[in-house]
């Protein structure tokens, strides 16, 4: 049988009443094709691209899991039920987050652990008990290794965006941790991969139990929803047309993608100064300040996220209409993963990229990976005039420039009385 709603999934009431309050109906393609599978108990490989509902898709199993089969004998408050392994601290959170709203009418407890933030509080949080495990691998790691948890009595593993696992040379980290679950036929394991490429697949062959292969859509790698377009400008020309485009559409909530920090710096003070409500975000923005950004950047405080690719992975933000690749990606797979960020669970969205005489080599590239070529928007010169800046003072975080340049002061005479080296007392003449 053909199924195409959750109703006809026969889960149990406590996860079809949190399933209904989201709104959820009708299954996504990745979740017609999964879920029939993983809700029998398989093994799963899985390849799907961002925005396609695989998260619900191993959330909706674990649960599903939790609440009908018995917990395995032997286990103690040690021992999580199920364990989650994602690369990024964004998509942790992202997935605890979803996991506490379909877990929601039930009383399986949650947690998540990953670095930049406290972590003698997620250790304590241990001591409770714990169902569900999500983390980054080192996390996962540091806590195992101090005895805060056992694996030997897992019944469920999800490991998530495998491939950039190997990307961010996560990979000896995964094979600790997948050595010490229970013998791949004695629970059920779920990887989900934007590519299932040789050495993916080499993973899940080592460590999964004779997994099924499943892809979610054929053809195009990027979402049907989105309208794609591409032009080719200078770099001189870059911030005028991206500005141009910004208020021709209107944009309230959009990404800009750069590939260094410090071009990501110039282009948020300029859309700041042109009056722009921006955030930027890159690898060395602590956690802290990166999910007071991301909230403020979900709840419409700000209209614009200025990304590193460290944001095209694991931030998902609903109703973004608008991504630009204000640098065309030098890995052709962050295309697909900078364009996910809309056009998300079946809605629609744009992506306009920007091939300048430095980036344009990656190109041909990424046309190959996606299947397709982009199609090309001619410039006008007449709308690179965009007029005097209306606040030339203002900066991406909100600060005025005298905030902070005081700020700095303070900042660096904090730094000069922590590297003042310790006067040395004369010597007592004897």
């Amino acid at each position: 049988m053909h199924i195409t709603h959750f109703s006809e999934l026969n889960l149990p009431e406590s996860l079809q009443q949190s399933i209904d309050d989201l709104g959820y109906t009708e299954l996504t393609a990745v979740q017609n094709i999964a879920l029939p599978l993983t809700l029998s108990g398989k093994d799963v490989a899985g390849q799907g691209r961002t925005g396609t509902g695989k998260t619900a898709t191993f959330l909706i199993t674990i649960f599903n899991h939790l609440l009908t089969t018995e917990a395995k004998k032997g286990r103690t408050l040690k021992h999580p039920r199920a364990v989650i392994i994602a690369p990024t601290r964004e998509l942790v959170i992202q997935i605890g987050q979803d996991a506490l709203k379909l877990g929601k009418h039930t009383n399986l407890r949650i947690h998540t652990v990953f670095g930049g933030v406290d972590y003698e509080k997620q250790r304590k949080a241990f001591d409770e008990g714990v169902d569900i495990l999500i983390g980054t691998p080192g996390r996962l790691i540091d806590y195992h290794k101090k005895h805060c948890y056992q694996l030997n009595r897992t019944e469920i593993m999800v490991l998530d965006e495998a491939d950039r696992m190997f990307d961010l040379g996560f990979i000896k980290d995964i094979r600790f941790m997948l050595r010490r679950l229970p013998k791949y036929h004695e629970r059920q394991a779920l990887l989900f991969s934007a590519t299932l490429s040789h050495r993916v697949m080499e993973l899940a062959y080592e460590h999964m139990n004779n997994p099924e292969k499943i892809q979610a859509e054929e053809g195009d790698i990027t979402a049907s929803g989105i309208t794609e377009s591409l032009y080719h400008t200078g770099m001189e020309e870059k911030i005028p047309l991206l500005i141009h485009l910004l208020r021709k559409y209107n944009v309230s909530r959009g990404m800009i993608f750069i590939n260094e920090k410090r071009d990501g710096e110039k282009v948020a003070r300029q859309l700041a100064r042109y009056g722009f409500k921006v955030g930027i975000l890159s690898g060395d923005v602590r956690q802290k300040k990166r999910m007071r950004i991301l909230s403020d950047f979900s709840e419409g405080k700000l209209q614009l996220l200025v990304a590193t690719d460290v944001a095209s992975r694991g931030i998902h933000v609903d109703h973004v209409s608008h991504v630009f690749n204000y640098d065309l990606p030098e890995d052709a797979e962050n295309y697909v993963h900078r364009i996910g960020r809309t056009a998300r669970a079946g809605s629609t969205g744009v992506a306009i990229s920007f091939a300048c005489e430095r980036f344009c080599f990656g190109l041909p590239d990424i046309e190959a990976y996606i299947k397709h070529s982009i199609p090309v928007e001619y410039l006008d010169e007449d709308v690179l005039d965009i007029g005097a800046p209306t606040d030339p003072k203002a900066t991406a975080d909100g600060m005025k420039h005298e905030d902070r340049a005081a700020k700095y002061a303070e900042n660096k005479d904090d730094h000069k009385k922590q590297n003042r080296k310790p006067r040395r007392r004369p010597a007592k003449k004897s």
